[in-house]
């Protein structure tokens, strides 16, 4: 996107926001006008039934306002969530990694001396995860084999939320599975309904093709779903399948997500009922979905096709780091306007005016979202994507280090990290009552999908209970050692 475009969207984007300023600025001028009308009915010492019915028509204004068109139902809650640990027999040292790749027929030397490069600098620690049939020799990737991996995978990590939650299947009005790269018949929604035995009205649903966004993107779709489902709970299977998702080939540009990507799931409960404010985690305050597929740089810049071989993979192209910036700003660009304060706003202003009419050599203002989120859960799509983001952030690294522990030790598991670096804050005991939290959902599309949450109630001995139980002591790991 050009200057001229970006100037023009952040035009937009103020006249928004200035917009949502002059109503609240009427607010209060109804307000103040209520009080001169109690100042002069004292003053002028008239009858005190007007007082009365001045004062009860305010009030009645204010309940229909709050309970009308603000209906305490819309608000979803995060009950709780569980993310998967994989066996030991999953795990993947780099040396096993780069052995096998070496006994593999149809990778020559340099295919296997750039897959040992980009692992070795993919900031991977070595104790992450591959299903079983990635460690046959060739890989085994069939149905079955997926099959096998989405019941490893979504099934334990479904059980141990229903068992920190104290629900049962049968109370689950709505059920929303994501998974990019594989999408069988039935469905891997159908799948869980079928195991769980799951009440015949379950509203549920399949998400494939979205990326690594899809967690964030199925967050949103339930909060929609539930707005006209009152009372209801929701459950989110996010994981991906890397069985079917292997590559056979040695094109460098798409043998990348075969070193990255790992093994991994989580399974959330939301909810809109009203007690659920008691005992619930997290309030969602705002969600924002963006995208870019309208260009033709970003549609590209990861996309899965056959390569010369007729062999199927997903291409990375040199871009993709661009394309990532500019998806992001698109997306923080609006969501600014919903959660940044006025200060923050006001400089942005300032220094578009500045760049737009007197020196077109100035930098545009970045704001500082530490003033309005207090954690924040990017990408974990690897060092570079995270260091781009943090940058253009302005985050510092202990901004950054859930995200980059989260790669380190259990690497880039597509849409389900986002849970596992919010359960490295929770087990550090870093998330207090009243704190903001910022997940991100970056992929392919691309898009870009933001949740904002409020943490409602304190949250202790995560540590003990989590995915990170057995390790949260030796973390954060010195940043030197993720980058070697």
């Amino acid at each position: 996107m050009d200057e001229t475009s970006n100037l023009a969207i952040a035009d937009k984007l103020l006249l928004a926001r200035f917009s949502s300023f002059f109503t609240g600025f009427i607010d209060l001028s109804i307000l103040l006008a209520f009080f001169s009308f109690q100042a002069f009915f004292i003053l002028a010492k008239i009858d005190p039934t007007y007082h009365f019915l001045s004062a009860s028509s305010f009030l009645l204004l204010a309940i229909a306002k709050r309970y009308i068109f603000s209906s305490p139902s819309s608000a979803l809650y995060l009950v709780d969530f569980s993310c998967l640990k994989p066996p030991n027999f999953c795990r993947v040292p780099f040396s096993t990694y780069i052995e096998h790749a070496h006994m593999l027929d149809f990778l020559d030397k340099e295919s296997v001396d750039f897959m040992a490069k980009v692992l070795t600098h993919s900031g991977q620690g070595e104790q992450t995860y591959l299903p079983p049939c990635i460690h046959i020799i060739p890989p085994k990737s069939s149905h079955g084999e997926a099959i096998n991996e989405v019941h490893m995978a979504l099934f334990p990590v479904f059980e141990d939320l229903l068992s920190k939650t104290k629900i049962s299947p049968a109370e689950i009005d709505v059920l929303i599975v994501n998974c990019s790269g594989f999408c069988p018949a039935p469905s891997l929604s159908s799948i869980i309904v079928n195991k769980y035995s799951m009440r015949d009205d379950v509203k549920s649903f399949t998400i494939s093709g979205m990326g690594c966004s899809a967690s964030a993107l199925a967050i949103d779709m339930a909060h929609n779903i539930l707005k006209t489902h009152k009372n209801s709970n929701a459950v989110i299977l996010s994981t991906e399948i890397l069985s079917t998702g292997w590559y056979p080939g040695k094109q460098q540009t798409m043998l990348v997500l075969n070193c990255v990507f790992r093994m991994g799931a989580a399974a959330i409960l939301v909810t809109n009922k009203r007690e659920a404010k008691k005992t619930a985690k997290y309030k969602l305050l705002h969600t924002l979905r963006t995208q870019r597929a309208f260009d033709d740089k970003g549609y590209y810049s990861a996309f899965r096709e056959e390569d010369s071989d007729g062999f199927t993979g997903v291409t990375l192209r040199r871009d993709l780091l661009q394309v990532a910036g500019e998806t992001l700003r698109s997306n923080i660009t609006i969501l600014g306007t919903k959660i940044l304060p006025y200060t923050e706003m006001i400089l942005y202003a300032i220094s578009i005016t500045k760049k737009k009419y007197f020196v077109k050599s100035s930098e545009i203002y970045v704001p500082n979202f530490k003033r309005a989120v207090q954690h924040f859960c990017l990408p974990a799509s690897g060092k570079p994507v995270i260091r781009e983001i943090g940058k253009g952030l302005k985050l510092g690294e202990r901004d950054m280090e859930p995200a980059f522990m989260t790669l380190h030790r259990f690497g880039n598991q597509s849409s389900s990290s986002l849970w596992y670096e919010l359960g490295y804050m929770e087990a550090k005991d870093r998330v207090k009552k009243g704190d903001k939290v910022w997940q991100l959902g970056m992929g392919s599309g691309p898009k870009c999908n933001s949740l904002v949450w409020e943490c409602v109630r304190p949250i202790s001995q995560e540590a003990q209970n989590g995915v990170w139980a057995d390790c949260i002591d030796s973390y954060p790991v010195v940043l030197g050692s993720v980058d070697k």
